[in-house]
């Protein structure tokens, strides 16, 4: 039989880092049934017979975002055979509320006392005999990051699933408080008998919805029920909720007074000296701009520029293309097949693989600052940005998932309450450079801006201004208009990455991105090949002669006035519909990238014959910032909840990367001499009419707008 072990704790305590340590490269990840957030789960190394499902990071059990909504039906409905509770144990008394409420749920629980490396650092004692005792389950120490203490756990919590051990909820309530959950408790059970009736009791006590409608009790046992409570509240003289809560944390400070010695503070701690200078009002800004940069700069044009070098003159030049060039000639193969392996499969997808390098430099990055706590300053630190814009810091955590990908970039954005701020967030999460657009940066950086340090981190800071700017516009809308939501967040401590955690991180990002040039790529690049190899009667044809290239033509005035008006170009952004690399694989497809040219030079002259620098930039950006591919638009429909929402959303994007890729093109030709036409007279207006949707007055949002749905309330 095979056991459940569910990995539960607050954001940032370490979870994930433990859930790679148990499960190394054993994960899978899909979406929650019925919802739109990760799930992810594997099997514990050496363990087939033993799943791990790590839940999201929550703070507490009550139903308030969808996060904690997804972990409680979980837990209620699927029923792990145990629970590890993780606890950051530097911020311990913040990470036992929901510890105490974990236990009163009766499902067998281990608690996993982590970050003890930073603990015992700071000089603390914890005296883990005594709060195993009052917690009433195992305690052990862990540091998840070092893996120290994770095989033990998970064999404590095997050994305890087999057991069946339940846990028992903390006598942590007043006498008139246990009363009135006791009265409860015994309506419960004689209405309707089931489990977790003591987690029920403290629900339907604290006048939770979801627990209400999850019971379906009888009228009469809730109006039992209700009396109880109010004549509770009355004689406590506050309300059933905030009395649990006070109550909680009174309890949870006399256990970690009595079982906690912590050493007498000499000053701040290094984590306090290092937010100084990082999060400083006027120097965070500064400080994430050359993270950023040079995060970018290494990934794009240095590290990450020599390995791809090297994959694209080498092993694709030199070795693979030559190789499956002489093997099919040996073989005696049809015309039409040389070019299909050799221009369509090698020349479309091998265009894409020789970027990977670059990606996985990228994935490397952010990987270390994610895991070392750096990423959750910055949403702190764009909270004070975004807030001045009309948008919550609640939004930039969206933005940094859509730097993987902008479908879990779109999915998380059910994290926010807001409604207004929701779908302002979806509708522009990928305007941030997913791993998808970086060949594409990289392709136009390295052909048309060879040496050039600005180009590839530019490609981000243009997402981030043109989320600032529609937040703006969009916020004096009618739509959008209203306050934006309060961010509370809590701010791990630093600590070293560990390399193992960094590594599977890298990799499951790589992983799934060379997973999409094996599948949908690969179907794109030999369609595209069919398409610019053959005529309307199917006859195989010059490419200037093909179905595509007659298609490109007639859509290539469109994209005239922002400088790339030829067919080749025009039929690459609209292929960037079905994934944004594929823009590089038609480029590799047209002008046969894995192919080399008469004299043994690559092929990159062609490229640089359709496009000037200025050009080349103008559709590096309207690509960056236009309608995402297919599977970011069908996200964007699932969180939007209808279709007119989704053209709205797809519509504004078009719309906004045309007019900002028309205004650099015009603006950049005027100055550099190209003279005054009437594009340029348009890009003028287009400036004015930005700049007047930037600083007007914003319109009071509507009465019967005023009640919005929390993405909770939707489900």
């Amino acid at each position: 039989m095979n056991l459940k072990i569910a990995l539960v704790g607050n954001p940032n305590c370490g979870k994930t880092t433990m859930f790679n340590a148990l499960t190394g490269s054993s994960q899978y990840v899909g979406n929650w049934p019925g919802v739109t957030v990760e799930k992810k789960s594997g099997k514990l190394k050496n363990h087939n017979d033993v799943e791990i499902i790590d839940l999201p990071g929550i703070y507490s059990l009550s139903p308030y975002t969808l996060e904690e909504v997804i972990s409680r039906n979980y837990l209620l409905n699927e029923k792990p055979d145990v629970i590890i509770n993780i606890v950051d144990s530097s911020n311990i008394e913040r990470n036992l509320y929901l510890t105490t409420q974990l236990l009163e749920m009766g499902i067998p629980m281990i608690l996993a006392l982590n970050m003890t490396d930073i603990v015992r650092k700071r000089g603390d004692i914890i005296n883990i005999k005594d709060l195993s005792e009052r917690l009433d389950c195992d305690v052990i120490e862990t540091a998840a990051v070092k893996s120290e203490g994770c095989t033990e756990v998970a064999e404590k919590a095997i050994a305890l699933a087999k057991t069946r051990h339940k846990s028992k909820p903390l006598r942590i309530f007043s006498a008139e408080v246990t009363e009135a959950l006791k009265q409860i408790e015994a309506i419960i059970k004689a209405d309707k008998p089931m489990e977790h009736s003591d987690f029920y009791a403290i629900k339907l006590f604290e006048r939770d919805e979801k627990a209400i409608e999850q019971l379906n009790l009888s009228e009469s046992a809730m109006q039992k029920i209700t009396a109880i409570t109010e004549t509770c509240e009355e004689t406590m003289d506050d309300d059933s909720e905030s009395i649990v809560t006070y109550e909680r944390y009174q309890s949870i400070g006399r256990i970690v007074a009595d079982t906690i010695k912590k050493k007498a503070s000499t000053g701040m701690t290094t984590s306090d000296k290092i937010d100084r200078v990082v999060t400083n009002r006027f120097l965070a800004l500064p400080i994430f701009a050359g993270v950023m940069f040079l995060m970018y700069f290494v990934s794009v044009s240095t590290v990450g520029a020599w390995v791809t070098g090297w994959a694209n003159d080498v092993l694709f030049a030199q070795i693979i293309t030559p190789g499956a060039e002489n093997l099919l000639l040996s073989l005696g193969t049809a015309e039409w097949l040389n070019s299909l392996i050799l221009n369509g499969i090698i020349g479309g997808v091998g265009a894409i693989l020789g970027f990977v390098p670059q990606m996985f430099v990228l994935f490397f990055f952010l990987a270390i600052l994610e895991d070392c706590g750096y990423m959750a300053r910055v949403a702190f630190i764009m909270d004070r940005v975004f807030r001045k814009f009309g948008l919550s810091g609640k939004s930039f955590i969206p933005l940094l998932i859509g730097t993987g990908c902008s479908v879990p970039g779109i999915m998380a954005s059910r994290t926010i309450e807001n409604e207004r701020d929701r779908k302002m967030t979806i509708m522009t999460t990928s305007f941030i450079p997913c791993s998808a657009k970086l060949p594409i940066i990289a392709l136009i950086a390295g052909a048309l801006f060879p040496g050039s340090v600005w180009v590839a981190p530019s490609a981000y800071f243009i997402g981030v201004t043109s989320i600032i700017i529609s937040g703006i516009i969009l916020k004096k809308t009618r739509g959008f208009s209203g306050d934006p939501a309060p961010f509370i967040m809590e701010l791990p401590t630093y600590h070293v990455p560990g390399a193992k955690g960094v590594l599977i991180h890298m990799w499951e990002r790589g992983k799934s991105f060379i997973k999409k040039a094996g599948t949908i790529i690969f179907v794109a690049s030999i369609t595209i090949w069919f398409l610019s190899s053959f005529n309307w009667t199917l006859t195989m044809v010059d490419t200037s002669n093909s179905i595509l290239a007659s298609i490109g033509k007639i859509i290539a005035p469109v994209f005239a006035p922002l400088g790339f008006g030829n067919w080749e170009s025009t039929v690459a952004a609209i292929t960037g519909l079905i994934a944004k690399e594929t823009i590089v694989s038609t480029f590799g497809v047209l002008f046969g990238f894995a192919a080399v040219a008469a004299d043994g030079s690559e092929i990159w002259p062609l490229l640089q014959q359709s496009f000037t620098q200025l050009s080349a930039f103008s559709f590096l950006v309207f690509n960056l910032l236009c309608a995402p591919c297919f599977a970011a638009i069908g996200a964007i429909h699932q969180e939007m909840g209808n279709g007119k929402w989704t053209l709205i959303a797809v519509g504004y994007q078009t719309a906004f990367a045309y007019t900002i890729a028309l205004i650099i093109y015009q603006l950049g030709l005027f100055f550099t001499g190209g003279g005054f036409g009437f594009f340029t007279a348009v890009a003028i207006l287009l400036i004015l009419a930005m700049l007047y949707l930037l600083f007007r007055k914003p319109v009071v949002p509507s009465k019967t707008n005023k009640k919005q749905l929390t993405p909770v309330e939707e489900l």
